[in-house]
């Protein structure tokens, strides 16, 4: 499957694109700067340009399936988040319907179903994934959203808890964020349902078998 990565220089993106190569997949990076494209160019994935703020339409030709994973990064202010995290997204998704692809993987973030209960300093990110990922449930396409813990950089483990709605907060590495998404864009049962994703005990390669 041809899978558009938005977002793919991001700390998440890189994994993902990683892992969907290693899935046997075919990762298209969309990449904001043209410096970023030698990094993907070097592992034989093929690269787009596309800003989410302006236009990238192009980076959806040719393409099977879309992940969303892009970011506005937690330095910068409300105004950024809205533009990225929330329009750009809506966008991507808008994009995806236009060119008539039907799967969707967004890469959200626990509280984002309950945003009004989040962390004060986090409800402008929480409500704009919110409404991202409202869009997408009511967009006809076949989705999946993931709603990591708190991220960390330690090396994945390869095992996760996933569930539908989790009451437990926790964390979970991105490199095993990566891997989840990789493996749960191609899995039937996955389609048009949301997650909470921590670390756990489940092995990432039977999820949902």
């Amino acid at each position: 499957m041809r899978v558009l990565v938005i977002g793919a220089n991001g700390k998440v993106g890189k994994h993902i694109v990683d892992k969907l190569k290693s899935a046997d997949h075919d990762p298209v990076a969309m990449v904001r700067d043209p410096d970023q494209v030698p990094q993907f160019e070097e592992k034989g994935v093929d690269t787009v340009l596309g800003n989410l703020e302006k236009d990238f339409e192009s980076a959806f030709y040719k393409i099977d399936a879309v992940i969303f994973a892009a970011g506005s990064g937690p330095d910068t202010g409300a105004d950024k988040t809205i533009l990225i995290d929330q329009e750009g997204a809506i966008k991507s998704i808008e994009r995806a319907k236009h060119f008539g692809i039907q799967r969707f993987v967004m890469l959200s973030s626990m509280l984002a179903d309950r945003p009004e209960s989040g962390p004060s300093g986090m409800k402008h990110y929480l409500y704009a994934k919110h409404r991202a990922d409202e869009h997408l449930k009511q967009s006809g396409l076949d989705y999946t959203i993931v709603r990591p813990g708190g991220l960390t950089n330690e090396p994945g483990t390869g095992c996760v808890m996933l569930q539908e709605n989790m009451n437990n907060f926790g964390e979970i590495p991105r490199e095993d964020v990566a891997e989840t998404i990789a493996h749960l864009i191609s899995v039937p049962k996955a389609e048009n349902k949301s997650f909470d994703l921590i670390s756990g005990s489940d092995p990432i390669k039977e999820l949902l078998s």
